[in-house]
């Protein structure tokens, strides 16, 4: 089973950042308000970086360090992808 680790852009401008191992299933959650606390009021939530990790346990340790960034390096981390060619 593969994890990953994905960060939202929510209505509001602001990131949520989280782990799953069905992605599209995950944005679907978010977007119909069972996702998580914090995008319930922010919707709709759009996909802007994803990275795929081998274990839950990896995933969880990538997630933390993604969270610590600041909103400035986190721009950074989702401009260094282009979702739309994967």
């Amino acid at each position: 089973m593969k994890w990953q680790v994905y960060i939202i852009k929510c209505s509001d401008d602001t990131y949520y950042t989280g782990i799953t191992n069905n992605l599209k299933a995950r944005i679907e959650a978010h977007n119909s308000g069972k996702g998580a606390k914090y995008t319930k009021n922010r919707r709709p939530v759009h996909l802007v970086y994803k990275e795929e990790v081998p274990t839950k346990s990896e995933s969880l340790k990538r997630e933390i360090k993604i969270k610590k960034l600041s909103r400035k390096n986190k721009q950074l981390l989702i401009n260094s992808v282009n979702l739309s060619s994967t």
